[in-house]
């Protein structure tokens, strides 16, 4: 093989190793780098409806929205904001519904370290422990990207990873498109993507997420969909 042939062959190598680690990192089914489930069982009519960056100052009118239609959720919640807002982590779990961790302070996990990201999980789920009265069994990662030494940090911490089957990307779009881009996303044992926070910022402006549930918690149940927690929706009804 001549110069030039090696050269494309190591350059079809090195294309190939950057598409497994984006689909690694990135790609919801992937569990390549830890532990991790994208959706639920395809037994029953089930949808879970999970809720990031939490908790913030507009948590409880959501949680208001979940209770009039008798919904449970699973919330992934940062360490940080917990700390700032101790009264409404409390609130979420009393409420009945799930808590999971997703890290301390909301960092991108990819290219730190094996301690860095220990460290984040560790104390997220510290703090809600103390303060919530619950110790996650989930973990979400911010952004969605995993890394090298998480799969050490969730065995170690007892954490199964969550992705998605449909990110509702609620922090960007106006309600319509996202009502309509979870209404596109509707199957048995789908995993909504939302947000009760932005990351780490007070006061974030959520109506976008609140409309969207509004809206569409009664057209699926119209259509015959009820609601789990992330734990529930896994499990498979028993015989």
């Amino acid at each position: 093989m001549d110069g030039a042939g090696l050269l494309g062959g190591g350059a079809a190598a090195v294309c190939a190793s950057m598409g497994i680690l984006a689909y690694a990192v990135r790609v919801p089914s992937s569990a390549m780098l830890a532990p991790s489930v994208y959706k639920g069982s395809s037994a029953r009519r089930a949808i879970a409806l999970t809720f990031d960056d939490g908790p913030s100052e507009s948590t409880p009118e959501l949680l208001e929205i979940l209770a009039r239609h008798n919904v449970p959720a699973t919330f992934f919640q940062c360490g940080a904001n917990v700390r700032r807002l101790p009264r409404i982590s409390r609130q979420v779990a009393s409420g009945g519904h799930e808590i999971g961790n997703h890290t301390d302070t909301h960092p991108r996990l990819y290219l730190r370290s094996r301690q860095f990201i220990e460290g984040e999980l560790a104390r997220a789920q510290e703090t809600i422990e103390q303060t919530a009265g619950v110790r996650p069994r989930l973990f979400r990662a911010p952004y969605g990207a995993r890394w090298f030494g998480l799969r050490q940090a969730q065995q170690r911490l007892g954490l199964l990873g969550v992705m998605w089957t449909t990110l509702a990307l609620d922090w960007k779009w106006p309600e319509s498109r996202v009502v309509q881009r979870l209404l596109d996303g509707v199957r048995n044992g789908a995993i909504f993507c939302l947000h009760d926070g932005r990351r780490l910022e007070p006061r974030p402006d959520i109506r976008a997420t609140l409309g969207a549930v509004r809206e569409v918690l009664p057209k699926l149940m119209e259509q015959g969909f009820h609601f789990e927690k992330v734990t529930d929706i896994l499990c498979p009804t028993p015989n």
